[in-house]
């Protein structure tokens, strides 16, 4: 009976589609802002619903590209605003972004890869969220 429920399990996950988002970023007003779109409206209005700003940094944090890109997991996010407008999200650095800098923003897909087979097949770790780093300059 345990044999059936685990195929079972392993069939179900295999055959489930992800949910991926599709989140763009474009710099706006004249450079100074950062426009991001395509994150779901839900995870947007629960985070906006929080009086502390720190929850966007748990989603998508913006951070200045170093000269050694193999230190970039070891930056500090750049500090600045998140305003919601609609299904946007404009981030507007309290310093303004250099047009000779790169920057990136880390997107954390908490809804990607939750499956057992991501587990099994060792793509993923216990406490992994998966990321997508989008750069800009």
């Amino acid at each position: 009976m345990k044999k059936y429920i685990v195929f079972l399990l392993l069939i179900a996950s295999c055959t489930s589609k992800p949910n991926k988002a599709m989140i763009r970023i474009s710099l706006t007003d004249s450079s100074r802002s950062l426009k991001i779109t395509g994150i779901g409206d839900d995870i947007l209005q629960e985070i906006n619903r929080d009086s502390v700003t720190t929850g966007w940094l748990s989603l998508i944090p913006v951070y200045r590209m170093p000269k050694d890109t193999d230190m970039k997991d070891y930056q500090p996010p750049q500090p600045g605003k998140y305003v919601v407008t609609d299904s946007t999200v404009v981030f507007t650095p309290d310093t303004p972004f250099t047009s000779q800098q790169a920057y990136f923003v880390r997107y954390y897909q908490y809804d990607e890869g939750n499956d057992i087979m991501e587990y099994v097949q060792h793509r993923k770790k216990l406490g992994q969220v998966p990321f997508t780093d989008l750069v800009f300059k």
